[in-house]
């Protein structure tokens, strides 16, 4: 039985080497998949990258076309394909809008949920490298695919959702870039950059069953019943006795005379005509609608916290706390997350600039959240005198 064996690369020339190596192994050319982002494609042909780790999974492969050909996927944007998966992805015309890189992986044996991670890797900027192998060759291919510097989609799927930067991610990760002439770098030594991060949703489409009707005709009998006049006739034959002289008449049917007198009915003839009394008429009727896609887009969002004389706002702190709960029992240590919390406030921009009445109820969520267990009915006192104590100095 063949396997599938599936490769992701952060680059387009390490697919290739790895494409070229395949066919040194004896795997024809005709069975090797690549798919490739179009627009990092024509940004680097010599980059790069390290990893580790291939998926095998079994599966079936249609047919289709060899040679690079550009394509538009929803969700994905441009593309260069190749390989038995362009039918599927381009349907029978180069260039056209089909299924989409999730439903073709699906088609030829993948797991959604790692189409799913492919798919977003290839619209980043990564390539794909698919090949159709028997048992006996898969594992070498996986080998070979990791040799090239495949890496593992799972962990770069991770790396995505925490933002870490790596090759061939050109929507999200900041490349550095020279310095235009003219122009100064913006980049100093000492200096952070923290990347504001948001997704966008695109929503693409392909066309799948949605039921329908089957229609079959068959023939069924029933009794009926129908009434008809019949015409008939019946002989009567009577002897009446009589008593009168013969007359010439009755003496020329000496010799003997034979008599017929036939009956006559009428019988039924049944006959049947095929009339039509009814039509079964099947069509389509086709409409265009409009569904309204509803999800969640992500977006990492940078608060920046002024850092003043620590050990005085400590002071004011500890101050008012010698004043307000010296004698609840409980220590500074415990109200401490509290005062800092509330000079914090300040710097958020959801909070800053409002009255301390309009944002308590978004404060005391936010606090909870942060500090699940702690009592806000004790420690709002403590947030507000922070929150006012930064506001006074502002």
């Amino acid at each position: 039985m063949a396997k599938t064996v599936v490769g992701f690369f952060d680059s387009y020339p390490q697919a290739q080497r790895a494409q070229q190596e395949l066919i040194k192994n004896g795997i024809r050319g005709e069975d090797i998949n690549i798919i490739t982002n179009k627009e990092r494609y024509q940004e680097t042909a010599h980059e790069g990258a390290s990893g580790t780790a291939v998926g095998v999974t079994t599966g079936a492969v249609v047919g289709g076309a060899a040679g690079l050909v550009a394509a538009m996927i929803p969700g994905v944007g441009p593309v260069l394909a190749a390989g038995p998966l362009l039918a599927a992805l381009v349907g029978a015309g180069a260039g056209a809008v089909a299924g989409g890189v999730i439903g073709a992986l699906v088609d030829a044996g993948v797991p959604e949920d790692d189409a799913k991670l492919y798919e977003e890797g290839i619209r980043r900027g990564g390539t794909l490298l698919m090949v159709r192998a028997d048992n006996n060759i898969a594992p070498r291919a996986a080998q070979i695919m990791n040799q090239a510097g495949a890496v593992d989609i799972k962990r770069r799927s991770s790396e995505w959702r925490s933002g870490a930067k790596h090759m061939g991610t050109p929507q999200t990760a900041q490349r550095e870039m020279p310095p235009q002439p003219g122009q100064r770098a913006t980049q100093r030594e000492g200096e952070i950059r923290v990347p504001v991060v948001e997704e966008e949703l695109k929503v693409g489409k392909r066309e799948s069953e949605a039921g329908g009707v089957r229609v079959q005709s068959h023939m069924t009998e029933r009794p009926v019943e129908k009434q008809v006049q019949l015409h008939e006739e019946r002989v009567n034959v009577q002897r009446r006795p009589t008593d009168r002289p013969a007359n010439p008449s009755d003496l020329t049917g000496q010799k003997g005379e034979t008599f017929e007198v036939r009956e006559h009915r009428e019988e039924p003839v049944v006959q049947k005509t095929a009339r039509v009394v009814e039509e079964v008429v099947v069509s389509k009727e086709e409409r265009d609608r409009t569904e309204n896609i509803r999800d969640t887009v992500r977006r990492k969002d940078v608060e920046v916290q002024p850092i003043g004389s620590q050990r005085g706002e400590d002071d004011s702190d500890f101050n008012n706390f010698k004043t307000v709960y010296s004698n609840t029992g409980i220590s500074y240590e415990d109200y401490q997350p509290a005062y800092r919390y509330g000079s914090q406030l300040r710097s958020n921009q959801k909070f800053s600039g409002r009255d301390w009445n309009a944002i308590e109820t978004d404060v005391r969520r936010d606090w909870e959240t942060r500090n699940p267990g702690s009592s806000w009915d004790r420690m709002k006192n403590a947030v507000r005198y922070g929150w006012d104590r930064v506001k006074q100095t502002v």
